[in-house]
C-alpha cells in the first residue's frame, strides 16, 4: 500500500496518539470518502481547497448524510489537515473557517403507559427467569435507571425496609431513588422465589446474577429487554434507555417538578433534563386538541 498522507496520518494516531483501533478506523472512513470524492474531480486531499470541501459538504446534504455523520467527518478532516500543515505537506488548513453542521439535539424516543404495562406483563412468571425479568424491568421503570446501573446493582444497595435504592451513578455521584411499591413487591417475589435458584455461589451480593453470580451484562439484558418487547408485541424501539426516558416523561406527564425528575436520573445539568419538557408538553397539546371543546 503505498504511504500517502492518510497513512502517514493513521499512524500519527497509532503511535503519537495511542488512539483505538476503531477511532483509527472512523478516521480512514470519513477521510478516505473525501479523498475519493475529490478523485472523482481529478484532485487530491493536498491539492483541496476550501472550496472543494464546502462542495463536499454540501453533496453529502444532497446525499441525506445525517448531521452527526457530517459532523464527525468534518472532525476528522480537522485533524487530519492540522497534521498536514504542521508537516509542511499543506500551506493552508482548508477547515479553518468551516463551520460545523448544526445537529439539533434529538428527542428521545419514548413509550406510552400501555406500551410499559404491557413490556412488564410480557415475562413468563411460571420460570425463575421471568420473574428476575419481571423484577428487573420493575425496578428499571420505577427508578429511571441507567441499564449499568441496573445490572451491577448489589443486595447492599437495596433498602426494602424504606423502599429505597442506593445508585452509584456516573462520577461515582450516589443518589437515593425510591423504589414505588409494586417494584418492591416484585423485589421480594423474586428474592424469596427465583434468586436462591439463580445465584451459583451463596456469598455471591449481586442483585441479577448472570453466569458464575456474576453480574448479568448489559448486552444480555438488552437482549432481555427486545425479546419481551416483541412479546408484548411493542411496535416502535425497545431497549433499557427508552425504558429509562418513558420513567422521565411519565413523570412529567403526571406533574413532576423537572428538578425532581433531575435528580433522580442522576443528570449532573438541568439542561439535560429539560428535553423531556418537549415530550411532556408535546402530549399535553395532544391531551388539549383531543379532550378541550375548542380543541
Amino acid at each position: 500500500m503505498p504511504n500517502t498522507s492518510i497513512e502517514l496520518f493513521l499512524n500519527h494516531l497509532w503511535l503519537e496518539k495511542g488512539l483505538s483501533e476503531n477511532t483509527r478506523f472512523a478516521y480512514k472512513s470519513d477521510i478516505g470518502q473525501f479523498a475519493a470524492w475529490l478523485s472523482q474531480r481529478e484532485l487530491t486531499p493536498e491539492g483541496a481547497s476550501t472550496l472543494d470541501l464546502t462542495d463536499y459538504l454540501a453533496w453529502r446534504h444532497t446525499q441525506d448524510f445525517r448531521p452527526s455523520s457530517t459532523a464527525r467527518a468534518l472532525s476528522s478532516l480537522r485533524g487530519y489537515y492540522h497534521y498536514l500543515l504542521r508537516e509542511s505537506m499543506v500551506s493552508q488548513d482548508i477547515t479553518q473557517h468551516i463551520e460545523m453542521p448544526k445537529q439539533g439535539r434529538p428527542l428521545p424516543k419514548s413509550l406510552t403507559e400501555a406500551d410499559v404495562e404491557n413490556l412488564l406483563a410480557a415475562p413468563d412468571l411460571d420460570t425463575d427467569l421471568g420473574i428476575r425479568d419481571r423484577c428487573m424491568l420493575e425496578l428499571l421503570y420505577a427508578c429511571g435507571l441507567r441499564v449499568s446501573e441496573l445490572v451491577n446493582l448489589s443486595l447492599d444497595q437495596i433498602n426494602q425496609r424504606q423502599g429505597i435504592v442506593r445508585i452509584q451513578g456516573k462520577g461515582d455521584k450516589e443518589r437515593l431513588v425510591p423504589m414505588g411499591e409494586e417494584a418492591l413487591n416484585w423485589l421480594h417475589r423474586y428474592l424469596k422465589e427465583s434468586r436462591p435458584f439463580l445465584i451459583t455461589n451463596p456469598d455471591s451480593r449481586v442483585l441479577f446474577p448472570g453466569r458464575n453470580s456474576k453480574p448479568m451484562t448489559r448486552q444480555t439484558f438488552w437482549h432481555r429487554i427486545k425479546h419481551h418487547g416483541i412479546t408484548a408485541n411493542i411496535q416502535g424501539p425497545v431497549s433499557p434507555h427508552v425504558l429509562r426516558h418513558a420513567f422521565a416523561t411519565h413523570l412529567l406527564n403526571h406533574g413532576a417538578n423537572l428538578r425532581v425528575v433531575q435528580l433522580l436520573l442522576g443528570h449532573s445539568d438541568l439542561s439535560t433534563t429539560q428535553i423531556y419538557t418537549h415530550i411532556a408538553q408535546q402530549r399535553l397539546s395532544e391531551l388539549h386538541e383531543s379532550h378541550h371543546p375548542r380543541g
